[in-house]
């Protein structure tokens, strides 16, 4: 099969046959063997029997049916999952991704050999208070992945059916899919300027609490990528430096005294006077318990069955 369009959705019901006749049009034009997997979030609307109806007039629809709202990462692993083609599609289900981009994403993929091929929507249609914050979170994942991205929180993307089959998508972390799969070694990541359109029907099913959690799984990102399998170098690292720097202060407070007495100078202020004791014993203190949380994630670390688990490209005998 040449191409699996995996689309999350919630609460789309309007858009959904508008969407799959377009999507069966192009695929129609260009001669593409084709599935369609519709995964339902939970919706309380009737996006399901929407979905059973489009079934009985395109062949190429599956659908997936949450039990209740998981989210869109939750949405995209199972697609994923399921899905049977050698590329893959990922687009929103409100029309303001434009099925008319799929053929040339399919041929980048195919032929410029990238194993990802993410959408950037150079010119929006959302207002300021979701384009801002969207751009400081796309600069922020730039510097600390290193992907050149524009637009890493675009619905619409392209992957070699090699990348989704290994990633696994969880949290809020399908805007971070291009970090995770470089994580995992695939580092062919290329941009294509991609059509945003005015949603048509409906409102936003994201708030602003996505931009919180956004950032925390970052984090968790960028931590998860870098010291999994070694923990005690982060944790470790950080312990060592505060242990040594709360040490170097309280030896300075101990040399004054100390200076002071067998001068026999005037010292009138006790040790634990000067705010310095108290840094320098908080500094110790916290340096100690991060090198023991390093200590204890390492022994985690290796006692994990899958501590010794490998991607493996391709093999020679």
């Amino acid at each position: 099969m040449d191409i699996s369009v995996v689309i999350p959705l919630y609460n789309e019901d309007e858009s959904l046959p508008e969407l799959v006749a377009w999507i069966d049009q192009v695929m129609q034009a260009n001669r593409f063997s084709y599935e369609v997997l519709l995964i339902d979030d939970g919706s309380t609307d009737r996006s399901w029997e929407v979905i059973a109806e489009l079934k009985e007039q395109y062949p190429a629809v599956k659908g997936i049916k949450f039990r209740r709202n998981y989210g869109k990462s939750a949405a995209l692993n199972v697609g994923f999952a399921a899905c049977r083609g050698n590329v893959v599609i990922t687009m929103d289900a409100d029309l303001q991704d434009s099925p008319d981009e799929i053929p040339e994403l399919y041929r980048r993929i195919r032929e410029e050999k990238f194993d990802i091929i993410s959408g950037w929507k150079k010119k929006r249609y959302d207002p300021v208070t979701k384009t801002i914050p969207t751009k400081l979170f796309n600069a922020a994942t730039r510097s600390m992945s290193g992907i050149k991205l524009n637009d890493f929180n675009c619905g619409l993307k392209a992957y070699r059916s090699d990348v989704v089959k290994t990633i696994e998508v969880y949290g809020e972390m399908h805007r971070y899919i291009p970090v995770i799969a470089k994580w995992a070694g695939f580092n062919r990541i290329g941009e294509q300027v991609v059509e945003h359109r005015a949603r048509k029907y409906g409102t936003t099913k994201f708030g602003f609490s996505r931009f919180i959690n956004g950032f925390l799984d970052l984090l968790s990102i960028f931590f998860v990528g870098k010291f999994s399998k070694r923990p005690m170098h982060f944790f470790g690292t950080l312990g060592v430096l505060s242990f040594f720097i709360g040490l170097i202060m309280a030896l300075w407070i101990i040399g004054e005294k100390l200076y002071h007495l067998s001068a026999h100078i005037s010292y009138k202020r006790d040790i634990t006077d000067q705010p310095l004791f108290y840094i320098a014993l908080v500094a110790i203190i916290v340096g100690s318990q991060l090198f023991l949380t390093g200590f204890i994630a390492e022994l985690v670390s290796r006692n994990a069955p899958e501590r010794n688990e490998y991607l493996i490209e391709t093999t020679i005998d």
